[in-house]
């Protein structure tokens, strides 16, 4: 399968994906351990889906047990500008790099399926794909084929593109070579640790996804914990923190797929205009793009926790608009957002 492995590298490219490794389902041994610690600590938080395919997640081969090789993609995301930038306004919202463009699950799906055919019409064999879309240890198994090696942040991290990439896996039953297990590079380095708002890394290499702000905008559910949102800034939509700290990012260039650009109105969105937003205007707003996925109420929430956090007395009458809303957590996101500027008009 040598031939193959050359054209499949080839193939990858023109398709757009930057880096293109290969591994097995069972190089990633490790795993098991790594996961049970994480959720026996609680790290999880209320990801309980983490805890329920466990088995899965910790062994590829369990997932699909005929399959020989798995095909490890990284397409680069790299922002045209520092991310860093908007982080702290007073007036407008700060959102993850990757979810300024379109919904990364949806374009990077689409390449995989074309590469999937492309490796059934050259060399046969079945084929799965996935993109953060089933139980796949995809950080790991991106190490131990070469994409990168897992940072102390927990991400992936490589020497080509740096901290801002996506991950896609093809599982074949094909018997293709693979590549060396890239080695770790953050040496005594620690800005990744250091940048983190909210003190989320208990130990390099360990994350207390609880304290997340990029778990706590997306994946939890309920009114985040008061010692928490004024740690959350401006941030209504994941956090870039640590990826941006990461010095390997000076290798990064600028994404080449279009669709990743941020969209019109995303950089620094006014939080007033946002938390405006009911439902129907909400997902109008939001179509193709990852933010759609959390809904109106959670997203409205960060929002008002970005407004609290603003002191800014222009947004007080938009919180106060909110503080009777039908869900119980925008309304209580709004009372502390009404209480938090007002006392600090108050002080000032």
């Amino acid at each position: 399968m040598t031939d193959i492995k050359a054209r499949l590298l080839d193939e990858a490219h023109e398709i757009g994906f930057d880096l293109c490794r290969v591994c097995r389902p069972w190089d990633v041994p490790e795993v098991p351990e790594r996961l049970s610690e994480f959720v026996e600590s609680g790290y999880h938080g209320q990801m309980g889906w983490m805890a329920d395919r466990m088995h899965w997640r910790g062994a590829p081969q369990v997932l699909w047990p005929e399959a020989r090789s798995v095909i490890m993609l990284a397409e680069n995301y790299a922002p045209e500008c520092d991310p860093m930038e908007v982080v702290g306004e007073t007036d407008g919202g700060a959102v993850s790099v990757y979810a300024r463009g379109r919904d990364y699950h949806d374009v990077v799906k689409k390449k995989l399926k074309r590469l999937a055919r492309w490796l059934i019409a050259e060399g046969g064999g079945e084929v799965k794909v996935f993109v953060d879309t089933a139980p796949v240890p995809e950080k790991a198994l991106g190490m131990a084929a070469g994409l990168g090696w897992q940072g102390k942040h927990t991400n992936l991290v490589s020497r080509d593109l740096g901290s801002w990439f996506f991950i896609g896996s093809v599982f074949t039953t094909l018997e293709l070579s693979t590549d060396e297990t890239e080695v770790d590079h953050c040496g005594s380095c620690r800005s990744c640790l250091e940048a983190c708002p909210t003190g989320a890394f208990p130990a390099p290499y360990k994350i207390d996804a609880r304290r997340c702000i990029s778990y706590l905008t997306i994946e939890h559910h309920g009114p985040v914990d008061e010692e928490l949102r004024s740690m959350m800034g401006n941030r209504i939509y994941g956090c870039d923190d640590c990826l941006a700290a990461c010095p390997w990012n000076k290798f990064a260039v600028e994404a080449r797929e279009v669709k990743y650009a941020a969209r019109d109105g995303i950089i620094a969105p006014d939080l007033a205009e946002l938390a405006g937003l009911d439902d129907a205007a909400f997902r109008l707003r939001f179509s193709g793009s990852p933010i759609k996925r959390i809904g109106r109420n959670r997203f409205v929430r960060n929002v008002l926790y970005a407004i609290g956090n603003s002191g800014s007395e222009r947004f007080l009458q938009t919180a106060q608009g909110l503080c009777e809303d039908a869900d119980p957590t925008v309304a209580d996101a709004a009372r502390w957002a009404v209480e938090r500027v007002a006392n600090g008009l108050a002080k000032g």
